[in-house]
């Protein structure tokens, strides 16, 4: 790659991480860019692993040095979630290109729901949380969200949080900790699937990472203290942005235009 797309591979990598620490779905700002700038799209896929790996590390320690990570319930929710994210990912390394690129492009404007609806249940703080015994069904929801996460990891952040806020009664700051926790234990066994197929380029993901990781770090900063109202936005217009762009809709629209 020239120079330039190596700068911008860090500023879409310090984005996610930001988001991604804060609320989630940072993932639909670089799997685009990673497509863009020429990756397939199961490449792209598995690259950017790398980079959401080194992140949670930095998450997950700025976030458990701030007093706000519960252990004991995250290790619970990561057993079905490991699962998942293993056959997802199985499944994604088999899957033809331009399925996946349409898959993701679906799944992100499916993505706007969620961000639509109840917008301060999903991000901003809650200073109270409900008991937090898991049952069955939590376990079956996290295998799932799990599985999702292996598959695509774009938007799986929403899905935790979900889970988390409304499923297992977490507040939000809370639910962001051992979501990024969750993901940081099952994100080495979805890369190691998508090294074994040869799809995951270091150097991109190596430099991704750097961006990531700076985001989390900063994000961190401010999670705890003011959460993540105002990433609301910022979400819908990337989700609506690149799903239409996967989905082949502007090349369309540039088409007719010519």
């Amino acid at each position: 790659m020239e120079w330039y797309l190596y700068v911008a591979v860090v500023a879409a990598g310090f984005a996610a991480g930001f988001i991604n620490t804060l609320a989630g779905s940072g993932s639909l700002i670089t799997l685009p860019l990673l497509i863009f700038i020429g990756l397939p799209a199961n490449v792209a896929n598995g690259t950017n692993r790398v980079a959401i790996l080194l992140q949670n590390v930095v998450g997950v320690r700025g976030y458990h040095r701030e007093g706000v990570l519960d252990w004991r319930g995250g290790v619970k929710l990561v057993i079905p979630a490991l699962i998942g994210a293993v056959i997802g990912a199985q499944i994604a390394v088999d899957v033809d290109e331009t399925v996946l690129r349409h898959t993701i492009g679906g799944l992100m404007l499916v993505m706007l729901i969620p961000l639509f609806v109840q917008p301060r249940r999903w991000l901003a703080e809650h200073t109270t949380s409900v008991g937090r015994s898991h049952g069955w069904v939590q376990y079956l929801v996290f295998f799932a969200i799990g599985l999702y996460g292996g598959f695509i990891q774009a938007g799986v952040g929403i899905f935790l949080l979900a889970g988390l806020v409304l499923g297992a009664g977490y507040d939000l700051v809370r639910a962001n900790a051992i979501k990024l926790f969750i993901v940081l234990c099952y994100t080495p066994l979805a890369l190691a699937v998508f090294f074994w197929a040869g799809q995951v380029r270091w150097d991109v993901g190596l430099t991704l990472a750097v961006g990531n990781m700076l985001g989390a770090w900063v994000a961190v900063k401010i999670a705890v203290r003011k959460g993540a109202p105002f990433v609301r936005w910022i979400l819908i217009g990337v989700v609506l942005v690149a799903g239409l762009k996967l989905l082949g809709v502007f090349d369309q629209a540039l088409g007719l235009i010519w």
